[in-house]
């Protein structure tokens, strides 16, 4: 089954999914952040579109590892996403993956997050290959 990647924004949630066998992420969609509540069925909806199996969302943790606002924006949209799903829903540091989606793109913003969201998602695959 696949996993679906989400990159969370204040503007704008970018996706990934991983091909069945999960070796390798690509950009999917973004969704325009609306409401935690609203965002969490979104993502749900495009997990059971897509046959994922599990949600992997990027928490970006500061410098020094710690949770800062942004990592608790991401944790609270994990929290919403449990509440509502039986999805396996686990967490990874997204730390650089917008600047890394940056370098690999020239892309507009809009794509840039999906790139970001598949960066987030192969940096996990390759990690639970190894």
């Amino acid at each position: 089954m696949r996993i679906l990647a989400v990159d969370p924004g204040d503007v704008r949630i970018g996706l990934a999914l991983s091909d069945p066998l999960r070796i390798i992420a690509k950009p999917f969609d973004i969704i325009l952040h609306k409401s935690r509540q609203e965002d969490a069925r979104n993502i749900i909806n495009v997990a059971s579109d897509q046959a994922a199996s599990t949600i992997l969302v990027g928490v970006p943790y500061d410098q020094e590892g710690e949770i800062g606002a942004q990592a608790r924006k991401s944790l609270r949209l994990v929290a919403a996403l449990e509440e509502i799903s039986d999805l396996e829903i686990l967490t990874w540091d997204e730390s650089g993956s917008s600047k890394a989606a940056a370098e690999l793109s020239s892309k507009t913003n809009d794509q840039i997050d999906a790139l970001a969201a598949a960066v987030i998602l192969q940096d996990f695959l390759d990690a639970e290959a190894e």
